[in-house]
């Protein structure tokens, strides 16, 4: 009798590097039973996640996994526990249907949304136990991070040359995205817009790439890749001309650098010294470096001021701030957010319930939107049929989980933090470059939610949830975890 093994861990990897590898594509235009433009956020690794997740359990209630929990994984299911319970109460209110739409058919749409980014984070910790795991998964973001730079690539050939035609490049964009190309000329890659892919870059590609090149911690054998996809993410960055993509990458970087960084920038200074000290090559080298980062920074701003979006913010003479809001082409977006606070000041402790904030919305909206608005003014005519959002995560959850869940919320997060850190104590190089990007990408999330509202984007979850499993399989390791090789280090690759 032929004795045929089932390889589940071998599915289990192929699943999980199909799943990095479609990351960038945000909303993937064949899923069925969403309607065709209601639903944006729809993340193609949905697919090979939705059998992994059940392959995961099954390790799991065989006992091939060990289910670790944390105080971050604690901490995540009371908020949960919470906002199920917040959606029972908030029945109550019964809020007057808007545009078809009630209180539980939002509900337990955003309950989906939510239960969308669990899977991510489960997936994420379940996936990386050690090294060898961490390695896997680092070469399969990279992965698809080279396949979002190649569309990046593609989309700039066609806004600035004539090579490609824009009509056929837009076929192809439609055969898989559910937005065609930015008409205003900004590179989306193969995220639904501009502001999704600076998140994606912002969130989980450059945070490996930076801690890499910081730490000099090789990730693959070929010693120039990260330094080059660094410089590239930089450049795509740049190419989306989005400023909340832009400055949570700066500012995110700053801070882990003044955490982080200390020493190497100690050991520059000292090395930059010392060649004015000796030979005039050495000068003229460290001369020549300055000139080269002025150079970069310089045409990076002249780059970026190209376009009216980054001139406005401080070519406009604004007499208050809601009109530079305005001005900055951000007014619609402060409209929604101030609407959905007004939410919280009627509900502060439980909220109005989980995906219910737009119901008072609109009927909240300041005075200063309803006539120089030009999106309030087309939102608030009888055609139309959008069901509004805060635009920002933290007003959201001050809407519809009242002060209780925000406070659950950040106590998640402090959590992911501090596992994060603990990373950082251990004294194997591997961890220290892990730690950092839990950091990068902790910062980077935290200043990315001030743009975007929703749980089902998988930049909030997925290197939170890597560092989770790493932290809580150190407190709790398995007995069957493997020890990363040599092997292993010498034989990875992209």
């Amino acid at each position: 009798m032929i004795n045929l093994k089932f390889p589940i861990e071998k599915i289990l990897r192929f699943l999980w590097a199909a799943a990095l590898l479609a990351i960038p594509v945000t909303s993937f235009r064949w899923f069925p039973l969403l309607s065709e433009g209601r639903t944006l956020v729809r993340p193609l690794a949905m697919y090979p996640l939705g059998f992994l997740l059940p392959l995961l359990l099954f390790q799991i209630w065989r006992k091939k996994i060990s289910l670790n929990v944390g105080g971050a994984f604690i901490a995540l299911g009371v908020f949960v526990l919470f906002v199920v319970t917040s959606v029972g109460l908030g029945f109550l209110t019964d809020p007057v249907p808007l545009y078809g739409q009630e209180y539980f058919g939002r509900t337990i749409r955003a309950l989906v949304t939510l239960f969308i980014g669990l899977v991510f984070f489960f997936s994420s910790a379940w996936m990386n136990k050690n090294e060898e795991d961490l390695r896997f998964s680092i070469k399969w973001i990279f992965a698809g991070l080279i396949l979002n730079i190649a569309w990046s690539g593609l989309q700039a050939v066609t806004f600035y040359t004539d090579l490609l035609d824009r009509e056929m490049v837009t076929r192809w964009q439609l055969a898989f995205s559910m937005r065609e190309l930015v008409r205003t000329n900004r590179i989306s890659g193969l995220a639904f817009e501009p502001a999704w892919l600076a998140g994606q870059l912002a969130t989980i590609y450059i945070p490996f790439l930076f801690a890499a090149v910081l730490t000099n911690f090789r990730l693959t054998r070929h010693r120039w890749l990260e330094p080059i996809l660094l410089a590239l993410s930089l450049l795509v960055l740049l190419a989306t001309y989005s400023r909340g993509g832009i400055l949570t990458t700066v500012t995110a970087a700053g801070i882990s650098f003044l955490f982080f960084g200390r020493d190497v920038l100690r050991s520059f200074w000292h090395w930059f010294i010392r060649g004015f000290r000796n030979r005039v090559s050495g000068m003229l080298l460290r001369i020549g470096m300055m000139a080269v980062v002025i150079s970069a920074l310089m045409g990076a701003l002249f780059f970026l001021s190209q376009k009216a979006i980054f001139r406005n913010l401080w070519e406009i003479d604004a007499s208050s701030l809601s009109e530079y809001i305005i001005d900055i082409n951000a007014g619609a977006r402060g409209a929604y957010s101030a609407g959905a606070w007004t939410v919280y000041e009627k509900y502060p402790f439980m909220g109005s319930g989980l995906g219910t904030s737009g119901f008072y919305i609109y009927q909240n909206l300041p005075d200063w939107s309803l006539t120089t608005v030009p999106e309030i003014a087309r939102q608030l005519s009888p055609e139309n049929r959008l069901y509004p959002n805060p635009k920002n995560i933290y007003i959201r959850l001050f809407a519809e989980t009242g002060l209780i869940g925000f406070i659950l919320y950040l106590a998640f997060q402090l959590h992911l933090l501090g596992d994060m850190l603990s990373l950082y104590t251990r004294s194997e190089l591997w961890t220290r470059f892990a730690a950092i990007v839990g950091v990068f990408a902790w910062f980077g999330v935290a200043f990315y939610n001030f743009t975007q509202d929703s749980f089902a984007t998988p930049n909030i979850w997925l290197v939170s949830g890597i560092l989770v499993g790493l932290s809580t399989s150190r407190v709790y390791p398995q007995t069957n975890q493997n020890t990363p090789s040599q092997e292993w280090r010498r034989t990875s690759n992209v």
